[in-house]
């Protein structure tokens, strides 16, 4: 890179993850890389490999990094369930303030659906609620626990603030908040009536609230039907994973975390130790979080490129993982493509513009 380049460029902080994540990672990387986008890494470990290395799942060299930053991007880091540590993501948007989680679904040709044509947001509230890790038990034979779901309106307006400035950047329609503030009344009850106070000051964009059982079905049956989700953390997670289904899984769903300084992009599948270190894993999903940390840092053609290009591939079905196609390719083998790709678009663009 020459030095004017370098002065230019943007330092991104990269965490590889666990499992399959250096892998999807690597291929990432490269795939930025050739798109022009005008990035330098800086290379930290968190997670079970960092827990290998330093004895600490989230070292203060992932903090630091971030903090310099501002902007980093991660693959999937192990969690074990139902002891040891805590999950390093929710630690994460905890240090960092990350209160709104975005979770694209949009179905992609060459990807088995089960609708056409899906093109929705999940935004979840990030902090609050029951995974603050609010948990106790109540008594010393650890037979009874009881955890605090903690809605504040200071919370539940900074989420919203952040919701609504997305949806109107991104040129969006509908907002559509879920919630079960017919039982929660007091906790879910506040988190919709901050929802209506911000309504109000946007009155272009269509505003619904809707309860989250019976809403998540009629999302399940005619996604068409809406544009943007908001909801509580709980929800959230699981209504962005169902979701992702529609369009094809977890294997080809970004995701990204956003606060008012900071922000981490990453894909939200998991570590899948089985095929790790096997060129098996789908590098899609980290690649799509890729492209929206280019448009969060005003990487636009970069990022377009890069989006154009992984479509193109996927729609053709030949250079896609074996998840996609059972005679398909390896996950560097799929990074290539994209990356040929993207040169042969650079150039037909290259020809019309002659």
């Amino acid at each position: 890179m020459s030095l004017v380049n370098a002065i230019m460029s943007r330092t991104i902080t990269l965490i590889p993850g666990d499992g399959i994540g250096p892998e999807v990672a690597e291929a990432m990387v490269k795939v930025v890389d050739a798109s022009g986008a005008r990035i330098v890494w800086e290379r930290v470990d968190a997670g079970v490999v960092a827990l290998e290395k330093f004895g600490d799942p989230l070292p203060l060299a992932v903090i630091d990094s971030i903090c310099r930053n501002k902007v980093a991007i991660k693959g999937p880091t192990g969690t074990p369930i139902g002891e040891g540590f805590n999950s390093v993501n929710v630690q994460l948007r905890k240090v960092f303030d990350l209160c709104l989680n975005l979770r694209p679904v949009r179905s992609l040709k060459g990807v088995k659906c089960l609708h056409d044509n899906i093109d929705l947001i999940v935004c979840r509230e990030n902090i609050e609620e029951l995974y603050s890790g609010e948990e106790h038990y109540t008594n010393d034979t650890h037979d009874e626990a009881f955890v605090i779901g903690r809605i504040t309106r200071l919370g539940s307006e900074r989420f919203f603030k952040l919701v609504f400035h997305y949806v109107e950047q991104m040129h969006r329609r509908k907002v559509s908040v879920f919630h079960k503030a017919n039982i929660l009344k007091l906790t879910n009850g506040l988190f919709l009536k901050v929802a209506k106070e911000f309504s109000v000051q946007y009155p272009h964009i269509v505003f619904e609230d809707r309860l989250v059982d019976s809403g998540s079905m009629q999302v399940v049956m005619n996604p068409s039907n809406f544009d943007v989700i908001a909801t509580t953390n709980l929800f959230g997670d699981i209504d962005s994973d169902v979701f992702a289904g529609l369009a094809g899984g977890l294997g080809v769903a970004p995701g990204a975390n956003i606060g008012n300084e900071y922000s981490i992009f990453e894909a939200v599948h998991g570590t899948a130790p089985d095929i790790a270190g096997q060129n098996k894993a789908n590098p899609t999903a980290l690649i799509l979080s890729a492209c929206m940390m280019l448009e969060h840092i005003g990487e636009n053609k970069a990022a377009r490129r890069i989006r154009v290009a992984v479509e193109c591939v996927i729609a053709e079905g030949k250079n896609v993982t074996k998840d996609l196609n059972p005679s398909g390719v390896g996950t560097v083998e799929m990074a290539n493509a994209i990356i040929e790709r993207m040169d042969e678009l650079a150039d037909l663009e290259a020809e019309m513009c002659y």
